[in-house]
């Protein structure tokens, strides 16, 4: 907390005075009165820790109590230090419980009372306190008080220090009168004190003449009232204020003119979290001349940093991340000479890193990570000989990775990130850097080996060079002598680790990460010696083994496991038994047999897919809520689905797809509250879809293809299932109408009923799927939403990303980066009637439509040309008649295209694009004729075999030849002379005319290749 440093010193300092004050002759043993009532006072408290068992003691005087200080003059109690000390322990603190007793009132000379860290159990601050008239000291923080501040602590004249802070909410103050009359106050924090009803709380700070520390964090603080702000302008403030915390309020610009009563003595002013806007730099914080420290972190700052920063000559923080400011940063930033810590990070800051931060002597923290920011590191920063800390990670900073630039803080440096930006090269040597702890060089484009010399870096406690194109061997000699490492993340680089049988590592890891590094083709033995491990990922790392005995020791505390993408096989233990408390499991996509383990109860994430296991799932219902993800998919797992769902309502993804189970879906999967992607496709599942699932409101993916189920698709789906963007339910046994209700799909784009028995017509109101109508998806923001639910720490868990099969050309295909791209409709081989509706046309976004294999007739629709982003339309064995509608030839990414077995007719309309499709796309259409087909239409025949026709055709086309070649021949003499005549007579033309068909060159090769990419991608479908 914010002041508890200052605190504790003028603790400290008032205790050293109170302890060294002189006196002519020192009063031995404590005042049998006050005696008394400190064993009254304890009557009302509870001392479950014995904190307070000196107390009593007849052999020992009072003054010698626990917490007790009596002055050396008069033997009065004048303090009672009781804050409750901190223990490991799994309560934390030895507090102290109870009430506070009225006999502290016999202590008419106390001047200190420290009860902090306590818990008086929601108990009111007792209004007595108010007569301790001699009080200069009193703190209540952090005790667990409840209801209103008592105004009777405004009695308290001689109060220097009041503390009242982190009691989180359940103190409140409707009105800071009462502070107007503690003239002689000096430190106050009300932090998490609800002030939300203190309309007037600037004017009651205005009237503290000493005070010289302020912290009111998170109190809720309500606009200054405007007619107020007049009277609180520069100059009309006697307070002398130094340091300030407002922290993690609401303010408004309000608050603006009032900072400026302090600017000539304030040196600490903190606004982080505090909704602050641009019109912040209207008040040019360049006349606060004395600042030292400034946090504008986590607002909403939007505009770019003004030139006026550099004028803040004293500052030695500064701090503005977590906001939106834009534009480059200021080259006046290389006026702070003093500061000592500047973070920028989290912005949308761009260009480059200017040279001045060089002139930064003192910097000792620089942090620009998490903004937009171009170009190299310059070399100025060579000059930061004091530097702690470099941030630069998730830029896109780019060259040749040389560490020239922290060179003069090789002893300094503890912190180095670069990670996920464009850097280059090879990891450049890693001598002399002794003060290091943090290297994290992951997702750049680094390449070569990993030097030995990493290994020389004694205090290195995390490395990360994780997806990089490193290849090459990892030997002992890399990691020697990291005896402090905890966090190593190798992962998605090519490296192979070749290590003894017998080697030791000088480590033990907290984290390791070795995804699609070599490791196998047997378990690591060195994995063995490593018992404190958080977190293993040694996925895709070409292990072809059964798992050793000694790896369940390894994994006792894993809270965060995968090992997937190997070939281990065998059979799997009780996971239960063997992992204390295991969040997140991942052996997916390995040879593992047998029967589903007993998962712990509280795994978060469990992820079997790919493998062999076989026999039932009903050992889940032993796990808890906390539930979030469920991947059984392709196994052999078979048997009724239990009915125990309901326990999960923190359930967010179900993957059961590709095994054998049969039943019915349980009713108890409308319990499901949290639930957002439902795949149970390629089951033998029966039945009809449970009322219950109607429940499921946060659905967005559902697969229940290639199973047994049967009934009408419901009415309530598409009222109560708002939020659907995947809906498969193909390959069942369906039966009647497509209800209209399934319009209310606003976000669907992807809606698969093929091969049912669906009957009737296709609704006029497809129109109204919007998703289909504009461009962009929802899908992304989904896969953030879950990977937000499921992957709650960065670096433990990848975020969910899911997938869905769309079929066309009889085949299927499965998207998943490229998921929100496809927006489709297949309703094929059903029974439907009726004609194509026209206001499929107005889903201009399809990517493919398929409505084949039904009983459709009628025109296909004449402005189906519309539907600009169609790749895939398949509208066979239907009854369709007339022509093909000549809007069809503007669909110019269409790659697959089936028009066969109806009834059409006329000419094939001519386009590359049409004449391009195999002949199967148009067979079965007997009145169909023009290319690719064979059969030549009864226009072209007539202009065949006409020779009279022919033959005047002839001449008259000798005779434009004649004269097409006169004319070339004239062009050719007047363009060449006119243009080369030029070309040689001016320089500066001649040089224009070369540079331009160079631009037409490159021109014409982009566009030849573009095409021809199209076209092998055309006859590969």
């Amino acid at each position: 907390m914010a002041g508890q440093s200052f605190q504790h010193l003028l603790s400290f300092l008032m205790l050293l005075l109170l302890c060294a004050k002189p006196g002519l002759g020192s009063v031995t043993g404590c005042i049998e009165m006050e005696r008394q009532a400190l064993l009254h006072f304890k009557h009302g408290l509870v001392d479950d820790f014995g904190l307070l068992s000196s107390w009593g003691d007849d052999n020992r005087d009072c003054c010698q109590w626990r917490g007790v200080q009596c002055s050396n003059q008069s033997g009065h109690v004048i303090m009672l230090h009781l804050q409750a000390p901190w223990s490991e322990n799994p309560y934390g603190y030895q507090t102290l419980r109870g009430e506070i007793s009225p006999s502290l009132l016999e202590l008419e000379h106390l001047t200190h009372l420290d009860l902090s860290f306590n818990d008086f159990e929601g108990s009111s601050i007792p209004p007595f306190l108010g007569s301790l008239s001699r009080m200069q000291y009193l703190d209540l923080s952090h005790a667990n008080f409840n209801s209103t501040v008592p105004t009777q602590l405004g009695n308290l004249s001689n109060l220097l220090s009041l503390d009242l802070s982190d009691n989180y909410y359940d103190l409140n103050s409707g009105n800071l009168e009462w502070l107007s009359r503690l003239s002689s106050l000096r430190h106050l924090d009300l932090s998490y004190v609800d002030l939300s009803e203190a309309i007037h709380w600037s004017q009651a700070i205005n009237k503290l003449p000493s005070l010289i520390h302020l912290v009111l964090y998170d109190c809720d603080l309500p606009p200054i009232p405007q007619l107020t702000i007049p009277s609180l302008s520069h100059g009309n403030s006697c307070v002398p204020l130094v340091f300030l915390d407002l922290s993690t309020n609401n303010l408004t610009s309000s608050i603006y003119p009032w900072l400026l009563n302090f600017s000539t003595t304030l040196l600490h002013l903190d606004l982080s979290s505090s909704g602050l806007n641009d019109s912040i730099w209207e008040y040019s914080f360049g006349n606060m001349s004395s600042l030292e420290y400034l946090d504008l972190s986590w607002n909403d700052l939007d505009d770019e940093i003004p030139n006026t920063i550099g004028d803040m000559g004293s500052l030695a923080y500064l701090d503005l991340s977590r906001n939106q400011l834009r534009g480059s940063i200021p080259d006046t930033v290389g006026k702070m000479a003093l500061i000592s810590h500047l973070d920028l990070s989290c912005n949308q800051l761009q260009g480059s890193i200017p040279d001045t931060v060089g002139n930064m002597v003192s910097l000792e923290k620089l942090s620009l990570s998490l903004n937009h920011l171009q170009g190299e590191i310059p070399k100025s920063l060579s000059n930061l000989c004091n530097l702690q800390a470099l941030e630069l990670d998730r830029n896109n900073l780019s060259g040749q990775l040389a560490l020239d630039f922290v060179a003069c803080a090789n002893d300094t440096l503890e912190r180095l990130s670069l990670s996920d930006n464009q850097f280059s090269g090879s990891v450049p040597a890693l001598i002399g850097f002794s003060s290091l702890r943090e290297l994290h060089l992951d997702f750049n484009q680094l390449n070569g080996t990993l030097p030995e010399s990493v290994g020389q870096l004694g205090n290195l406690q995390s490395l990360d060079i994780a997806s990089n194109s490193l290849q090459g061997t990892i030997s002992e000699a890399h990691l020697f002598n990291l005896s402090q490492l905890s966090y190593l993340d190798l992962s998605f680089n090519s490296l192979t680790f070749n290590m003894s049988l017998e080697w030791v590592p000088p480590f033990q890891l907290n984290s390791l990460q070795l995804a699609s590094c070599k490791l196998g083709p047997r378990f690591p033995s060195w994995l063995r010696t490593q018992n404190w491990l958080n977190k293993l990922d040694i996925s895709n790392s070409e292990i072809s083994d059964v798992l050793p005995d000694w790896f369940w020791n390894v994994t006792s505390i894993v809270h965060n496991l995968s090992i997937s993408n190997n070939r281990i096989n065998g059979t799997l233990p009780n996971l239960s038994s063997k992992f204390g408390s295991l969040s997140y499991i991942d052996m997916s996509s390995n040879c593992f047999e047998g029967s589903i383990p007993q998962p712990p109860y509280d795994v978060r994430w469990l992820d079997l897919s790919n493998n062999k296991l076989s026999g039932s799932i009903s050992l889940l219902c032993t796990i808890g809520d906390p539930l979030l993800l469920l991947d059984l998919s392709n196994n052999s797992l078979s048997g009724g689905l239990p009915n125990c769902w309901a326990q999960w309502e923190s359930l967010v993804v179900l993957n059961l797809e590709n095994n054998r189970f049969s039943g019915q879906i349980p009713n108890s999967f409308g319990s499901l509250r949290s639930i957002q992607t439902l795949h149970l496709r390629n089951n033998n599942l029966t039945g009809e879809l449970p009322l219950s699932l109607k429940n499921c409101t946060s659905l967005r993916f559902i697969d229940l293809a290639k199973n047994r189920l049967s009934g009408k698709i419901p009415e309530w789906i598409g009222g109560s299932l708002p939020n659907l963007i995947v809906l498969n339910l193909g390959s069942n046994r369906f039966s009647g109408g497509i209800c209209p209700e399934l319009c209310q799909l606003k976000n669907i784009q992807i809606l698969d009923l093929s091969s049912n028995n669906m009957l009737g017509v296709v609704p006029r109101c497809v129109g109204s799927f919007t998703a289909m109508t504009k461009k962009g998806s929802l899908v992304n923001a989904y896969n953030y939403s879950v990977g937000h639910y499921i992957s709650y720490r960065r670096l433990m868990n990848p975020p969910y990303v899911d997938r869905a099969l769309v079929k066309w050309k009889r085949r299927e295909f499965e998207y998943k980066s490229t998921l929100g791209l496809v927006k489709s409709i297949d309703l094929s081989s059903n029974k439907l009637l009726g004609e194509i509706p026209e206001e499929v046309i107005d889903l201009v976004e399809l990517v493919s439509l398929n409505l084949s294999r039904n009983n459709l007739t009628g025109l296909i629709p004449a402005r189906i040309g519309q539907l600009k982003s169609l790749e895939v339309l398949d509208l066979s064995q239907n009854q369709l008649f007339g022509e093909i509608p000549a809007s069809l030839v503007e669909i110019s990414f269409l790659s697959v295209l089936d028009l066969s077995d109806n009834n059409l007719s006329g000419k094939i309309p001519q386009g590359t694009q049409l004449q391009s499709f195999d002949i199967d796309s148009y067979k079965g259409n007997p009145a169909l004729c023009g290319l690719p087909l064979l059969k030549k239409c009864s226009e072209d025949k007539i202009k065949q075999d006409s020779p009279t026709h022919n033959i005047e055709d002839k001449i008259q086309q000798d005779g434009n030849d004649m004269w097409f070649y006169v004319s070339i021949a004239l062009g050719f003499i007047v363009g060449f002379w006119g243009v080369c005549g030029t070309l040689l007579l001016n320089n500066s033309w001649r040089y224009a005319y070369f540079q331009f068909l160079n631009k037409i060159k490159d021109w014409l090769y982009v566009i030849i290749a573009i095409n021809m990419a199209r076209l092998q991608r055309s006859l590969q479908s």
